[in-house]
């Protein structure tokens, strides 16, 4: 017969492992009472005229016990500041926002899709021809892109473009910092200064996307990269706020990593490439745009970041990778990164997904 506790009732093993549970786990009704009160920080911090976000941490005290807290939504002076001006900015942007005619157009049951995506553009990038043997600079970058643009819209002559998606983003700048690094502070050779290199793909993009409204609707998706994670988000504001008047043409502006659309009856997926691996794309969109996965006859993925061309199957999706405009600059030409320069475009049918492939080389 197994010895049981005359206290409790209970085997005696199951009183010491209560014992000990109780002594690391239970909290006493002074500790209860403290984690009452760090639940009502931003209601005490209200009552005492205290914004709850510039709240850092703090101690709860009581005369037998003290909690330390920090706030999860404590932001500094500088991160404040920072979030303040880009807003002031974009309001600015926004009530200066030049009125753009609406233009009207007419439903289109055999219309396309025409998807521009010039990819990797690094205005800021140099390249000498005397290292290299190909000169880029930001006038070229930027000279290489609306011709790319122009020659790609010719192409697509014989097609009833109804949609344009715009392909943003994707390393548009060579830099992030004054220091002339990425956003992960790797060097880089350059050309221009930084904010000379934001105002011309500010100026880029506005040309651009003033031209493809003439031809159809217009969809800007923007992909965030490796290159320019905070200066290329910045970007892809200041151009919406720029365009914000405007019917002709509608935004995906956020920080998302993947992005998602749809047309007909396909859905297509754009991600810069630096992130998830491409063979995990498709189990993404579907969990990710699972409102849309299902519906889609066809799913398309296209990536970015590693300058040349593949293409491949999987199992429910197909993936593209996207060349750049921009050549090997000296790391990479040192280290045999050389690839084909051009500017891609695609063409969907709104019953039969992907029906060309359009490219303008350099």
């Amino acid at each position: 017969m197994k010895r049981r506790d005359s206290r409790t009732n209970k085997p005696a093993h199951e009183r010491q492992d209560d014992s000990a549970s109780s002594r690391r786990y239970r909290l006493q009704p002074d500790e209860v009472g403290m984690l009452e009160q760090f639940r009502r920080i931003k209601e005490e911090a209200e009552k005492a005229g205290l914004d709850v976000d510039s709240v850092r941490s703090g101690w709860i005290k009581s005369d037998d016990a003290s909690l330390y807290f920090k706030n999860p939504s404590y932001k500094t002076p500088e991160q404040i500041g920072i979030e303040a001006m880009r807003e002031e900015l974009l309001e600015e942007f926004r009530d200066y926002a030049p009125k753009y005619p609406t233009i009207k157009r007419k439903k289109s049951k055999d219309g396309h899709l025409l998807i521009i995506d010039p990819a990797d553009i690094h205005i800021g990038k140099l390249c000498t021809a005397y290292e290299t043997g190909t000169e880029y600079n930001q006038n070229i970058a930027v000279q290489r892109v609306i011709e790319g643009v122009e020659g790609l819209l010719n192409k697509s002559n014989g097609f009833n473009i109804d949609k344009i998606m715009f392909i943003g983003g994707n390393d548009i700048l060579h830099t992030d910092t004054p220091r002339r690094t990425t956003t992960s502070n790797t060097p880089q050779d350059t050309d221009g200064m930084w904010y000379d290199n934001f105002l011309t793909a500010k100026k880029l993009y506005i040309d651009i996307l003033e031209r493809l409204m003439q031809v159809a609707d217009v969809e800007f998706i923007f992909n965030p990269s490796n290159h320019d994670y905070q200066s290329g988000f910045f970007l892809a504001q200041t151009i919406e706020a720029h365009f914000h008047k405007s019917k002709n043409i509608t935004f995906d502006c956020s920080i998302a990593h993947r992005k998602y659309s749809s047309y007909g009856n396909s859905i297509i997926g754009t991600t810069h490439g630096d992130g998830a691996r491409q063979n995990d794309l498709p189990q993404l969109m579907s969990v990710e745009a699972k409102h849309i996965w299902a519906d889609a006859e066809h799913r398309y993925f296209y990536t970015h970041h590693v300058h040349h061309k593949s293409s491949k199957d999987l199992i429910g999706c197909t993936i593209e990778t996207l060349r750049s405009p921009s050549p090997a600059d000296s790391w990479h030409h040192r280290n045999g990164y050389i690839s084909k320069c051009a500017v891609e475009a695609f063409i969907h049918s709104k019953e039969f997904g992907q029906v060309a492939r359009l490219t303008h080389f350099y």
